[in-house]
């Protein structure tokens, strides 16, 4: 007897609690089932099954067997699955969600790359700088950046995040450039509001110590974009994501400095609903995003240079 359908029909057994349901969802007859487990039994050399006259329970044995035994099932059947779907072309909808500055700037050229090679899949991006709840409003993926709290998603770093000191060229040349953190006190701030502290810039230096340094919030907003213009329009200091600052910085319109210290420690992330199956077209962007965006993003050239 195949030692794999020994197991499928002692989990149909215990799963319909009889023989008669088992033997009629197997196809098979009541003394086939009954041969089985006699024959699975021998083989393990264990009573897995209790019978009395009316019921039959479990052993303690039974059960760890039972236990396991689903748990091989499901896994040989997501196997199954998966490899069945690979072998399809990528096809349906999926509904992600991701931030307005990274999305407008990055993501969505990207996506337009991603479907032009998958021409089957159709996209629902919702772009909002609010935190949504995944599996509540059914998406299948969201971008996050920033430092992610435990939670019952998975997520995948698919993008270091380099936070830089920017501002314009005559806002420096009237405070003074900065060589160190500590210059940066009390200078305007342009601050990023959707953090818990908008005004307090944490950072680690070259020797790999940390500290953090308080700037005067003369401006302070929940977009990047905005930031930054009034950083060209020489209004402050700022500290955002190269993703955000990078064409300013290589137009010289705002200059970087400090670029040895790493300021927060964040990161892009692909999240979504832990779930024992990832499908295969969510499991493709992703990759994607982490070919195109990983490990050394383009917005960081200008750190190089």
């Amino acid at each position: 007897m195949n030692e794999l359908e020994e197991i499928r029909t002692f989990v149909q057994l215990v799963d319909s609690g009889s023989s008669t349901r088992a033997a009629e969802l197997r196809g098979l007859a009541v003394s086939a089932i009954s041969r089985r487990m006699k024959e699975l039994e021998t083989r393990l050399g264990v009573q897995l099954i209790q019978r009395t006259t009316r019921r039959m329970h479990l052993t303690d044995a039974g059960r760890l067997y039972y236990e396991r035994c689903t748990r091989l099932l499901a896994d040989l059947a997501e196997a199954e699955a998966e490899v069945a779907e690979r072998s399809k072309t990528l096809k349906g909808r999926l509904k992600i969600a991701a931030p307005v500055s990274f999305g407008t700037a990055h993501l969505t050229p990207a996506i337009a790359a991603f479907l032009h090679a998958h021409p089957m899949i159709t996209i629902d991006l919702d772009m909002s700088d609010r935190r949504v709840d995944l599996v509540e409003e059914g998406f299948d993926l969201a971008v996050r950046i920033g430092e992610l709290a435990d939670s019952s998603l998975t997520a995948r770093r698919i993008a270091d995040v380099r936070h830089v000191v920017c501002a314009a060229p005559s806002f420096f040349e009237t405070h003074g450039r900065p060589s160190k953190p500590s210059h940066l006190k009390g200078m305007p701030g342009l601050c990023y509001g959707n953090l818990q502290y908008a005004d307090v810039w944490r950072y680690r230096a070259p020797d790999g110590s940390k500290g953090s340094v308080r700037v005067d919030a003369r401006l302070t907003s929940t977009n990047g974009e905005a930031l930054c213009e009034a950083a060209i329009a020489g209004l402050g200091v700022l500290c955002e994501p190269s993703f955000i600052v990078h064409g300013a910085v290589e137009k010289q319109l705002i200059e970087p400095a400090l670029t040895q210290y790493h300021w927060y420690d964040m990161g892009i992330y692909a999240v979504f609903p832990s779930t024992r199956y990832l499908s295969p077209k969510v499991r493709a962007l992703i990759d994607f995003l982490a070919d195109r965006f990983g490990p050394d993003p383009y917005w960081d050239g200008f750190l190089k240079s």
